[in-house]
């Protein structure tokens, strides 16, 4: 149903260092760059757009969060780890989330601007 989803920044420059470091630990790849916009792909999946807001400054939202499916949950503690690394800000460490060993495994961040992202693995480790 969704193609894809965009989030705005203020600093396309510093943002494009920490969305590298994330593309690379979940399989997508840079599929287009203009000098107000950056597109990352994994093959298969719904495209994630990073870029200056077409009007007025980027702000995160209030309510609003993109989600990664994550191949394992190491993929899940290795994303979160690196976007705190890289400045990020923790909205919630890595762990189980409800009654199921088996369910739902999942980590919230927040990137240099505020946009907030949920990475997951549901299943079995």
């Amino acid at each position: 149903m969704i193609a894809g989803g965009r989030f705005g920044t203020n600093d396309l420059e510093r943002a494009k260092p920490f969305y590298d470091a994330i593309a690379e630990l979940t399989g997508a790849k840079l599929v287009m760059e203009r000098p107000d916009l950056l597109a990352y792909q994994a093959e298969g999946s719904s495209i994630f757009l990073i870029g200056r807001p077409f009007a007025g400054g980027a702000s995160a939202g209030n309510g609003n969060q993109l989600t990664i499916e994550a191949k394992s949950r190491e993929m899940v503690d290795a994303v979160h780890a690196k976007a705190i690394e890289l400045g990020g800000a923790d909205e919630g460490r890595p762990g189980i989330r409800g009654d199921d060993p088996d369910g739902f495994y999942g980590a919230y961040f927040r990137d240099l601007d505020g946009n907030k992202w949920v990475i997951y693995r549901f299943g079995p480790a």
